[in-house]
């Protein structure tokens, strides 16, 4: 078996909020993070699949289709979107980290011919800026 990885980057806006939770209660939880005009991010994306080289292509998936799949079902529907407001997965759901890996996985799980999804790795790069301007 052999692991290959595709990444991809996306910007995204969101906020966390809960409506089980009174606003207080979502300003302590959430901090800046309850805002509900939202603030932006920019992640990275990796996504790495499993199976088997073919003895005829070489292949286990041809990595231009890995990455059409990736932009198809991820970046072009995530990137330079307010996920809670434009994303339909995440109109009930936080989008955080972890709940974009779990939308990411399901949006990708059976849309790779030829090669089993392994890993939803989802970073969310550093602010180059917060340490001259605060905390994001």
């Amino acid at each position: 078996m052999i692991l290959l990885t595709r990444k991809a980057e996306f910007s995204s806006s969101h906020y966390y909020w809960s409506d089980q939770l009174s606003a207080e209660e979502n300003q302590r939880l959430f901090g800046k993070c309850a805002n509900r005009n939202g603030h932006g991010h920019n992640y990275t994306l990796e996504v790495t699949v499993e199976g088997e080289v073919d003895p005829v292509s070489g292949f286990v998936v041809d990595l231009k289709e890995l990455k059409d799949a990736i932009h198809r079902q991820v970046v072009d529907v995530y990137d330079h979107r307010h996920l809670n407001l434009e994303v339909p997965e995440f109109k009930q759901v936080n989008p955080t980290t972890e709940n974009l890996a779990i939308a990411i996985w399901k949006r990708l799980e059976n849309q790779i011919e030829g090669a089993k999804l392994h890993r939803v790795r989802v970073y969310e790069m550093p602010d180059l800026f917060s340490d001259y301007y605060g905390e994001a």
